[in-house]
């Protein structure tokens, strides 16, 4: 630490090629960091689904309907623990841009399902007790300024009521969180008998099924099973792990992971490119005092130090500084107003950053801090 003002020094030594550096390096981890919540919102599904959760849906489609009374067929499947339903609604609040995922679900087998989702007591027996009662996730309550007691009105172009009406009107009787911050508390859930009751299409018809096995190790033998069940029925079906229909809604905007990582490794080649210049030239620059520090006793090693130490410094800074910004774009929401909703920098994210910084700074010091230790004392001298 006692060699720190002389390493701050060489930084103020050119100030504006100091600061664009700084800048450079900044903006490419703000680039990182918000990359990464983007990656986390739509991939963020994946890693917190269930492991020994199912999810079965129609053979030939999501949209297409099966029956209710499947239910108690898979409940008899081997290795089948519970299982529950839900269907799409596809409804928006007040405007279009105003669209977030509401489903009709049975309470009791939904919570059961999900303990991901935490609801008091108190709000689960007003769930019980009010038939056109909903529960709201913490995130859209928010958004929207909900509390309970609230009326709210929900229009769908799906289901109509049997009046003709599009518009459903829910009682907001509980405000969910989630056990965990990658937990997506968007959503709101309604009770499907009063749904099944009052749209005006078939009765006894849902959307797709979710199916929690005992063992998470017979998941696949389990999906099997259940393909084989409803085989040759009018709506046969397709059982896979959850985990895996959540890759395949992240797939549908292409491989995510691939994308970020070849921007980001597109800007950070750049910015390596950038900042080790900058590190050349300014020890160039210091030729003839290198010399003198190592004609005053300053070892080869020391040199180089000083040299990756300038460049870690300037690396780190920037990671630090760019980071935190993004960081604080994170944390004022979903910029998409709904369509990310899981949008937050993981604290893998950023320690990877931290990680990265460290290496910038080595990677482009070290070239520099190399012909700084190769110099000569008398020809460096001779420079000044």
């Amino acid at each position: 630490m006692k060699f720190f003002p002389l390493i701050w020094s060489n930084l103020k030594r050119k100030k504006l090629r100091t600061f664009l550096t700084l800048l450079s390096i900044l903006v490419a981890f703000v680039l990182f960091g918000l990359l990464s919540a983007i990656k986390e919102a739509l991939t963020g599904g994946i890693s917190m689904a269930g492991a020994n959760r199912l999810v079965v849906q129609h053979k030939v489609s999501l949209i297409l309907l099966l029956p209710e009374s499947y239910k108690a067929r898979m409940e008899r499947i081997p290795g089948v623990e519970l299982a529950t339903h839900q269907t799409w609604f596809g409804g928006i609040y007040q405007d279009p841009k105003n669209f977030f995922m509401q489903n009709p679900v049975v309470p009791d087998e939904f919570l059961s399902m999900y303990p991901e989702f935490i609801l008091s007591a108190e709000q689960k027996k007003a769930w019980h007790e009010t038939r056109t009662g909903a529960i709201v996730g913490r995130k859209t309550a928010d958004k929207f300024h909900w509390k309970i007691g609230d009326k709210v009105p929900i229009q769908t172009p799906i289901w109509s009521q049997k009046d003709g009406s599009s518009t459903w009107t829910f009682d907001i009787v509980g405000i969910f969180d989630g056990k965990e911050k990658s937990t997506d508390t968007s959503s709101l859930f309604f009770r499907y008998d009063y749904f099944d009751e009052a749209h005006r299409g078939d009765r006894g018809q849902v959307g797709w099924y979710t199916v929690r096995v005992k063992d998470p190790k017979t998941s696949a033998e389990v999906a099997k099973l259940i393909n084989k069940e409803f085989e040759n029925s009018m709506a046969e079906v397709k059982a896979e792990p959850e985990a895996a229909m959540a890759q395949e809604w992240a797939n549908q905007l292409g491989d995510i992971g691939l994308i970020t990582t070849s921007i980001l490794g597109a800007v950070f080649f750049t910015i390596l490119l950038v900042t080790g210049n900058t590190m050349a030239q300014a020890v160039r620059e210091r030729t003839g005092e290198l010399g003198v520090l190592k004609a005053i006793g300053f070892t080869n090693g020391q040199v180089v130090a000083f040299v990756l130490a300038e460049s870690c410094l300037i690396a780190v800074i920037g990671g630090v500084l760019g980071l935190g910004l993004a960081w604080l774009i994170a944390s004022s929401g979903d910029p998409t107003g709904g369509m990310l909703p899981m949008f937050f920098i993981p604290r893998s994210a950023l320690i990877l950053g931290l990680g990265f910084s460290a290496v910038l700074g080595l990677a482009t010091g070290f070239f520099p801090a190399l012909q700084a230790m190769r110099l000569q004392v008398a020809v460096a001298i001779r420079r000044m």
